[in-house]
């Protein structure tokens, strides 16, 4: 018999399972704690919710590794189930912590995907996450979530050189980032001021408990000490890292936007965009491999930041949220009204920001859940929310969130746009001055008065309502219904053209997709010029993972 034959729950796919069903029930509990000691890097009241956020992600993927196999007659290994959460981790990672976390997870996956979950094992996997985490972090800072991962591993390793089991280790590394955890307030100044220790620490030390309970089986529910009961700064006459002083890391006047995109891009690329994010402004966590990175960054130029990022590959799932002036206080101040709306595209993600409105930009095919709209309701910090989901599909995700904020206390408008640009119609007229009932009214009738189109490529052949068309051939579709089959973008774009504005307009609309030939919106603006009298033309860019082509007539 060997050591690992004590062990009540060895460390396989069905432990990380379980671990994850555990860390899941555990932050739900402490979210809301979490959330209110949440100080640095920006004091925005949501670490605790974004680290929930990102383990369900990565509870939904482990799932769904477990129902693959399921439907072959196969069981899923150690590496399966570890890969999968890692990876789960990092496309649904939120905030700072929540990236950083998504890389611990990659971290551990390096080692445990290649072994067989022994003690010795877990012990190289929590330090290779703590390295991992220093790693993707541009200005690491003690006393936050990287000092309690690597207290964690200290702990495991000591664990571990005792011949304990791989739920000893566990558990010693639980109670080594609790240690650790305590210690922060003494660490980061920011932390000693407010009495609290770190937020992102917090959620660490939470996860580390749940690995220790799926291993062991005894479930604890004793709640994480949010409080700091070591010596404060002050009291203990000590010299600390101060956030607010290193690299303006946790200054009240930092960037007003955080930044966040998922990212296809080879390892090259990604060198040069960590150094022009790093110029453009701070807590900068770039985290991922293998061509898939998870992009987190603070700027004052959140259109910036995206460019960056289609200069170096592929930009989707762009999510950028304003802090506000007021709002990097430990309460995040209420604005009156925002708008919250979906887009295709990182290029309409910028033109929403620019517009004063917080998008949720999606790519082609992979529509948002429920949450994550709440989520972009909760981080607008409004009274008032107008919800433009531009999308048919998405009216039950939409009206299920907006619900959900309802109960929550936000009065929540969900305006029926159908499409992205009968979004920009209804953002055009938005006005917050007015009363909520008219500002509805008026958006919901700009979005109505928009006729929409879309330009695609057939994937294979099929049936529309125009007959037969073969993979390759270009389809119009106007109002959501195929109308045209052709060869050629551009002539078929003209042609759909011709048949909205037949029915008469004043303005034209043409959201262009990265894939859209150079001349399109030349020859397109000149089409409407020479056939369509008193019509005006307005182009915008849509970019990587928009369609080709978006038209709207009003």
């Amino acid at each position: 018999m060997t050591q690992e034959d004590d062990v009540p729950y060895p460390l396989d796919a069905a432990a990380v399972r379980s671990w994850c069903g555990l860390a899941l029930e555990v932050l739900g509990r402490e979210r809301e704690r979490i959330d209110a000691i949440n100080v640095y890097p920006v004091a925005d009241g949501d670490t605790g919710t974004n680290l929930y956020l990102t383990l369900e992600s990565a509870a939904r993927a482990v799932e769904a590794a477990f129902d693959g196999h399921t439907s072959a007659g196969t069981a899923p290994c150690l590496a399966d189930a570890i890969g999968a959460m890692a990876h789960g981790a990092l496309i649904g990672a939120r905030g700072n912590s929540g990236t950083i976390v998504a890389q611990l997870l990659r971290g551990m996956t390096e080692v445990l995907a290649a072994t067989d979950g022994s003690a010795d094992a877990l012990r190289r996997a929590l330090r290779r996450a703590a390295a991992s985490t220093y790693e993707a972090v541009a200005h690491p800072v003690e006393g936050t979530v990287l000092t309690v991962a690597t207290a964690a591993a200290d702990a495991a390793e000591r664990a571990a050189a005792g011949a304990a089991g791989a739920a000893e280790v566990a558990r010693a590394a639980h109670e080594g980032a609790r240690t650790a955890l305590q210690a922060t307030p003494g660490q980061l100044a920011v932390l000693g001021r407010a009495g609290v220790v770190d937020a992102g620490g917090c959620g660490l030390v939470a996860l580390l408990g749940a690995l220790a309970d799926a291993l062991s089986g005894e479930v604890s529910v004793t709640p994480v000490a949010v409080r700091a009961d070591a010596p404060l700064p002050e009291a203990a006459g000590c010299e600390v890292a101060d956030g607010a002083a290193a690299d303006g890391r946790g200054d009240p006047e930092g960037p007003a936007f955080e930044v966040i995109y998922l990212l296809e891009a080879g390892d090259a690329a990604v060198a040069r965009l960590r150094t022009r994010l790093d110029g453009l402004g701070d807590s900068l966590v770039v985290v991922g491999g293998d061509g898939l990175w998870n992009v987190h960054v603070h700027v004052d130029d959140a259109g910036a930041a995206v460019e960056a990022g289609i200069e170096a590959g592929r930009p989707y799932r762009v999510r950028i949220t304003h802090f506000g002036g007021a709002s990097r206080i430990k309460e995040p101040a209420m604005t009156a009204r925002a708008v919250v709306a979906v887009v295709p595209g990182a290029g309409l993600a910028g033109l929403c920001v620019e517009a004063g409105a917080m998008p949720v930009a999606v790519r082609l095919g992979e529509p948002p859940a429920s949450g994550e709209l709440v989520q972009a309701i909760r981080q607008a910090h409004a009274r008032e929310v107008m919800l433009l989901p531009n999308d048919p599909d998405l009216r039950h995700t939409a009206a299920a969130a907006a619900e959900q904020a309802r109960t929550e206390g936000v009065r929540v408008a969900l305006i029926p746009t159908r499409a992205a640009v009968q979004g920009i119609a209804a953002l055009a007229v938005h006005e917050p001055g007015r009363s909520f009932d008219e500002d509805v009214v008026a958006m919901t009738a700009a979005a109505g008065a928009t006729r929409y189109a879309e330009l695609a490529v057939a994937e294979r052949q099929s049936w529309t309502m125009a007959g037969v068309c073969q993979a390759g051939d270009v389809l119009g579709l106007i109002d959501g219904d195929v109308v045209v089959i052709g060869s050629d973008l551009t002539r078929t774009a003209m042609t759909v053209l011709d048949r909205m504005l037949s029915a008469g307009g004043e303005m034209v609309t043409l959201v262009l997709g990265a894939d859209a030939p150079g001349a399109l919106a030349e020859r397109l603006e000149r089409h409407v010029r020479e056939r369509h009298l008193a019509v005006d033309t307005v182009v915008y860019e849509g970019g990587q993972h928009a369609a080709p082509l978006l038209i709207g007539v009003e």
